[in-house]
């Protein structure tokens, strides 16, 4: 079972940055493609942004050019640096681990 904890969530202004980060647990990080996703009030959860084992990405295209993911197997985290953000990226993002395993997620409020 992979536990995952993300954190770095908080209020920001539009145009500003933060970094989320998603610390894994309990599986074999390296090996793993790992993912962000959001889900914001009334809408469905979608994706943000992938990383494989490899370190290829990809991302949604409402967030390419200010977005981007990144992982360090040393420390099993996964990174989402967000730049340039806009109200509407306010949601509550996820990390994910494998296609399979959730965290708890960690809210991100953009203000106008």
């Amino acid at each position: 079972q992979v536990q995952l904890v993300e954190s770095g969530g908080g209020l920001v202004q539009a145009g500003g940055s933060l970094r989320l980060s998603c610390a894994a647990s309990g599986g074999i990080f390296s090996i793993m493609p790992m993912g962000w996703y959001r889900q914001a009030p009334g809408k469905q959860r979608e994706l943000v942004a992938i990383i494989t084992s490899g370190g290829s990405t990809n991302s949604a295209d409402a967030v390419k050019g200010r977005f981007t993911i990144s992982r360090d197997n040393a420390k099993n985290t996964v990174y989402l640096q967000m730049n340039s953000l806009k109200p509407e990226d306010t949601a509550v993002y996820y990390c994910n681990a494998a296609y399979r395993f959730w965290g708890q997620g960690t809210l991100v409020t953009v203000s106008s």
